[in-house]
């Protein structure tokens, strides 16, 4: 009897061992442990018996409030293991030719994960054409199309496709795939994410976007306005009334009203920067003219951060964003219908209009998205 007592306690001693042992890590805070790794990166993990742990995204209440729930894509579920997995790459260098640019390179979590510069920079030094994007709030373009142009489908495809571009990271998957191979802290990471030590392409875009979905801004000033959590300043309000006003600033139709958390449809518009284009946007996606000079709809929250402006960054502050919309609207065939007055050159608006249209646009503002990452 003792005998047998003896060993079920040494199988079961065998069964934890197995699964899951601390072996060379030391950090208290890891998710699980890698019962191979050598040292202790922060990145300790292991496959847990019953799979990867499924990721609850933390959704602002204003959110919950006003938009459906995130829709994941059944082919790439959130895992904890998954999440961890991404952020790790999203710093990682190696993803790059000479491994000294990160996608956090381009999209800097101090500026809402987007780019100071106006062109982003690869890593030969060469200067690419548009403004890099902010990442935040992905969770919720479902079915739209990202980049600038729309030139991806899915958050997997645009995770995608930075280290193949020759002005950005300017590798081949190939390469990257084999240093990602060879570093002792990754095949553990992505057993624990994917069932599989085999890395790949595709899972390490899947691994990408899934840390970009919990990228998630809906702490703004505004935001706790609405839950009547504070009260906004007459001029911020003068200004979210002028937003919302075909007379006034009227911006709404493109960016949303306050039960759109998102503030942006998501969509693509000429909004009048040029009367001919050396960019043509979506129209050189999609090959119709009739789309020329068409960008995607950026959000407006974290402006305070997400400075130049415009997909080529030619705005370097706000005000200079405002005074385009208020007078130096420019006419081509493909200007969006939206833009109700063009004729006069734009809204129009007074001094003080201007400083209160200004003064909501930062309402928008949530300095804790980008001290949280």
């Amino acid at each position: 009897m003792k005998k047998i007592q003896l060993i079920i306690v040494v199988f079961a001693i065998g069964i934890f061992t197995t699964s899951c042992r601390k072996s060379g890590c030391t950090n208290p805070n890891a998710i699980n442990y890698d019962s191979n790794a050598k040292v202790d990166d922060g990145s300790c993990v292991c496959t847990p018996a019953s799979g990867p742990t499924p990721y609850q995204l933390q959704i602002p209440q204003t959110f919950s409030l006003y938009l459906p729930a995130p829709i994941i894509p059944v082919s790439n579920p959130m895992t904890v293991e998954g999440v961890a997995l991404g952020k790790k790459l999203f710093f990682d260098k190696q993803l790059s030719g000479d491994n000294t640019l990160a996608c956090a390179g381009c999209h800097f979590p101090t500026q809402a994960f987007d780019d100071t510069n106006r062109f982003s920079i690869g890593i030969d030094g060469i200067r690419g054409d548009r403004n890099a994007m902010p990442i935040f709030n992905h969770a919720w373009n479902t079915g739209e199309k990202f980049f600038w142009d729309g030139r991806a489908n899915t958050l997997e495809v645009q995770a995608f496709e930075p280290v193949l571009n020759p002005i950005e990271m300017h590798d081949t998957w190939p390469n990257v795939v084999s240093k990602l191979q060879a570093d002792e802290s990754y095949p553990a990471m992505y057993l624990a994410a994917f069932s599989t030590s085999t890395i790949d392409s595709v899972l390490t875009s899947k691994a990408l976007a899934q840390y970009e979905r919990t990228l998630i801004s809906g702490n703004s000033r505004f935001d706790k306005y609405l839950l009547r959590q504070i009260n906004l300043t007459s001029s911020e309000l003068n200004g979210f009334g002028l937003f919302m006003d075909e007379s006034g600033a009227d911006c709404f139709h493109c960016h949303g009203d306050a039960t759109n958390p998102l503030w942006t449809d998501n969509l693509f518009h000429n909004n009048g920067l040029d009367a001919s284009f050396t960019d043509n946007g979506l129209g050189d996606i999609t090959g119709s003219p009739s789309d020329n000079g068409k960008f995607k709809t950026p959000s407006l929250r974290n402006l305070a951060y997400t400075a130049p402006y415009m997909h080529d960054g030619r705005f370097k502050t706000l005000d200079e964003v405002i005074d385009h919309y208020s007078d130096s609207l420019v006419y081509s065939s493909t200007i969006s219908p939206l833009l109700k007055h063009i004729p006069a050159g734009g809204v129009n608006l007074t001094i003080q209009e201007k400083g209160d249209l200004k003064a909501f646009l930062l309402t928008l503002t949530d300095s804790s998205f980008v001290t949280g990452h």
